[in-house]
């Protein structure tokens, strides 16, 4: 009598992207020196305790929207907290080690491209925004973050203070964030640009 297996399907585990797990870990460090709760930091970011579970267990990619919130509850800017799951600092940071972030969903691609130093107060940040690609931020990391935003390529529709900016290649825009601001690839095509930061 030939013996009859079962067709059972498995299911693989699938291996969290190494800088979301990296991510994960360092959010839960956060939580747990300020020992706050999961429910303690719904409550002072606006998300889910859900939300934020799983994204410190690194079952899921935070969005920018949602790093961006634990940024301005942590006091950090977004390349700050890259920069902690990174080494020490080295003075050059070359491009194929430049941290690179991807927001899939919202069509947005960050590479911080300064070396990461904790004391310092200025950081280049290079982002790329899809064709139709639409982000908004409740607030900033830093309340009066200083910001130099230089178009590369395409074209980028700026929102602060209720005013929009419309920014061609080439033009750049300075201003200081205390309150949402939202990016809008205008264009038919992807937009590129630098961002220089500038911690008050």
């Amino acid at each position: 009598m030939r013996d009859t297996v079962p067709d059972v399907k498995r299911e693989e585990a699938v291996a969290p992207d190494p800088v979301d797990a990296l991510l994960g870990t360092r959010l839960a460090e956060l939580r747990a020196e300020h020992g706050w709760s999961l429910g303690e930091l719904a409550e002072r970011s606006g998300v889910s305790k859900s939300t934020l579970s799983r994204a410190e267990r690194a079952e899921t990619s935070p969005t920018a929207a949602l790093l961006n919130r634990l940024c301005n509850v942590y006091g950090r800017t977004m390349s700050q907290l890259l920069s902690e799951v990174e080494t020490a600092p080295e003075p050059v940071l070359r491009a194929v080690e430049q941290q690179v972030w991807e927001d899939r969903a919202a069509g947005f691609v960050r590479r911080s491209v300064s070396p990461p130093h904790g004391s310092l107060r200025g950081e280049l940040v290079e982002g790329r925004l899809a064709a139709g690609a639409d982000i908004s931020y409740d607030s900033p990391p830093v309340p009066g973050l200083e910001q130099h935003l230089w178009v590369l390529d395409g074209s980028l529709a700026v929102t602060a203070r209720d005013t929009e900016h419309l920014l061609e290649t080439g033009d750049c825009l300075r201003l200081r964030v205390w309150g949402p601001t939202r990016f809008r690839c205008a264009g038919p095509r992807a937009a590129r640009y630098v961002l220089a930061v500038v911690r008050p």
